[in-house]
């Protein structure tokens, strides 16, 4: 490495702190339904240090405030990009989930350093990635390098509430921003997890379902003191029990039964399919976030009954998250009205599939041969995310997704419990190390 690249590297560990600092201090609170602080300043943020980086950003609104931010790096390969792989998408959200800030430590939108952590809401999910994207981007054309094939940089709105306003909305309404686009990198993967005394990197190939619905009991309306034979307040609790208490079944997707095997040959614990619990347990922290990925969920979420004391309502509602594996959604909505009984009636609110995509090829091989660049000793794994992301979009264009932020954690952060929890925060030495790899693994395209 060569004094002017060694400076480059140092501008590019000590630019994806500060981008990282000022991207948490926009509020970009989103509450769901269309209520959000928008993304609009974080997305001229944005668009401007593409622009430092001489791309040409383009800004798309949904909404008034919704806003992302799309460039497209050309290649320099045959015909603009490299014939056989097509475009890359690399993208990141901009909005978060709220804080409450009465429970934090520090001020979540403060991006408050302390302790050689950045403290704030989105520090985990996901502005960490979003200034990795910049501050490698911003490197690596400072270098002069141009990619093989063409890289789409994107910024989405709306992330945490389906997408509605943003990547949904721009697959929709400007499917060719993504022309030609085969694979696409993103969040929740690539980062470290001690199992075993050994560092572990879980790169995402897979995510769960979404299947959100409304569940609706009717009754006859009346005074609280009379004799009640279709109370719907009782009917829809004991729905909500019954799904709340239902133990699904486990069962493995080619990704977590990839994942099982290679932690059993890590850990020497036996893979036992019917009760693989003494594996899960040997993963620390990441056991809850990986036990979720190995059957079907159902959790109830909200209640909604009644109006006075002394009325018996007419109605009652409730809201189920179910997250599906493979080509489950219409086995588990029969469970569901199997266990809810038919004086329950159900209403999809949001449905997203499950995805999956090979732990090989090309894309693959860049990111391993990245992060043990870096860490030698990495051992890589894959993985199902127990929720979802933007990927789920592109994967109506054909565009096969990965979970790929790549992040060096200590191992004793439960880093899994940061997203959307409170005191949400990242190591800066995390961070750095994750814009070296994302810059080596960029300059492979």
């Amino acid at each position: 490495m060569t004094t002017s690249d060694l400076n480059l590297a140092e501008q590019a560990a000590a630019d994806v702190v500060d981008f990282c600092r000022d991207l948490i201090r926009f509020d970009t609170q989103n509450w769901g339904n269309g209520k959000s602080s928008g993304e609009r300043d974080a997305a001229e943020y944005c668009a401007e240090i593409l622009r430092q980086a001489g791309l040409e950003p383009q800004l798309y609104e949904s909404a008034p405030g919704r806003t992302s931010v799309i460039a497209r790096w050309k290649g320099v390969g045959p015909q603009g990009s490299a014939p056989d792989r097509g475009a890359l998408v690399v993208h990141g959200h901009l909005d978060v989930v709220p804080a409450q800030a009465e429970d934090w430590q520090v001020d979540p939108f403060a991006a408050e350093l302390r302790d050689g952590l950045i403290w704030g809401r989105g520090a985990v999910d996901m502005k960490d990635m979003d200034a990795m994207i910049l501050a490698a981007v911003l490197q690596l054309t400072r270098e002069g390098f141009q990619p093989e094939r063409d890289i789409i940089l994107a910024f989405f709105a709306d992330e945490e509430d389906n997408g509605t306003y943003g990547a949904g909305w721009m697959v929709r309404e400007h499917p060719e921003v993504f022309e030609g686009a085969t694979e696409a990198i993103s969040e929740v993967g690539g980062f470290s997890a001690d199992i075993a005394g050994q560092r572990a990197y879980l790169i995402q190939t897979g995510e769960k379902g979404i299947h959100w619905t409304k569940m609706i009991a009717e009754g006859t309306a009346g005074h609280g003191s009379a004799v009640q034979s279709d109370n719907p307040v009782v009917t829809l609790g004991n729905a909500v029990a019954k799904i709340g208490e239902y133990e699904w079944p486990i069962e493995y997707t080619k990704t977590t039964r990839a994942l099982m095997e290679q932690l059993s040959e890590l850990t020497g614990i036996p893979f036992d399919e019917e009760d693989p619990s003494a594996l899960l347990e040997a993963t620390g922290s990441t056991s809850k976030f990986i036990a979720a990925t190995l059957q079907n969920t159902s959790n109830p979420t909200a209640l909604d009954a009644g109006y006075k004391h002394n009325v018996v309502p007419g109605s009652a509602e409730a809201l189920v998250d179910a997250r599906t594996l493979p080509e489950q959604d219409e086995r588990v909505a029969a469970k569901l009205a199997e266990l809810a009984g038919e004086k329950v009636r159900f209403e999809l609110m949001n449905g997203g599939p499950s995805l999956e995509v090979p732990f090989s090829g090309a894309l693959v091989e860049q990111m391993v041969a990245s992060l043990r660049a870096e860490d030698p000793d990495a051992v890589v794994l894959p993985y199902m995310l127990g929720g979802g992301t933007d990927n789920k979009h592109l994967a109506s264009l054909g565009i096969a997704g990965y979970g790929f932020a790549p992040l060096r954690l200590p191992a004793d952060l439960d880093f899994t419990g940061m997203f959307h929890g409170v005191d949400e925060r990242v190591p800066v030495d995390a961070l750095t190390f994750g814009v070296t790899v994302l810059h080596r693994f960029l300059s492979a395209q």
